[in-house]
């Protein structure tokens, strides 16, 4: 056993609950990761559930990354919640190995990006620096919309992290654009 499998064995992280094929919390099908766990108990929060520390189940990483890798459909994780950075060694643990077998990673988060990238604090920095998209912004229920894509109030953005980490600036997330054309012999 290597250092890092060993290191994930030895790893938990407290879960609320896992999806291994959510269509909602991002394109594609997806596997979603719901941690435990979450100080900002934002009213009309939709897992107010998973909002106190306590509870939830406890898992090892490596459990966890052994249940997503045997879902052959996904190619995409979300990390939801509950709040991601209030377990961010775990988060980003499980971030890196994911990245390193190509999986694209999205993260929903209550604080917002430039708060976080100002924190002094290691695992929040390795947890942003694996992330594709960031969710950001606590859920506001006055601005509630069912018309948004991936967020659930208008003050949320949809963050692309590692061109907003160039920028030094955030830089908002824009989905692939394709059109669909007849074939010519049709």
């Amino acid at each position: 056993m290597t250092a890092m499998e060993n290191d994930f064995e030895n790893t938990t992280i407290s879960l609320y609950g896992t999806v291994p094929d959510s269509i909602v919390d991002g394109p594609g099908l997806r596997y979603a990761v719901f941690v435990q766990g979450c100080s900002h108990h934002c009213p009309g929060c939709h897992n107010p559930e998973s909002q106190p520390a306590e509870g939830g189940t406890e898992t090892t990483l490596a459990a966890l990354l052994a249940d997503i890798r045997a879902n052959g459909l996904v190619h995409d994780v979300t990390l939801s919640g509950g709040e991601p950075f209030e377990q961010p060694e775990a988060c980003a643990a499980l971030a890196a190995a994911l990245k390193r077998e190509g999986y694209g990673i999205w993260c929903y988060t209550g604080y917002l990006y430039d708060d976080l990238a100002g924190r002094t604090d290691p695992a929040i920095a390795n947890l942003l620096d694996h992330i594709d998209v960031l969710v950001d912004g606590p859920f506001v229920e006055s601005r509630k919309s069912l018309e948004l894509k991936w967020c659930g109030s208008s003050n949320q953005r949809l963050i692309d992290v590692p061109a907003t980490r160039r920028a030094g600036s955030v830089v908002e997330w824009q989905p692939a654009s394709f059109s669909l054309e007849k074939p010519s012999n049709w």
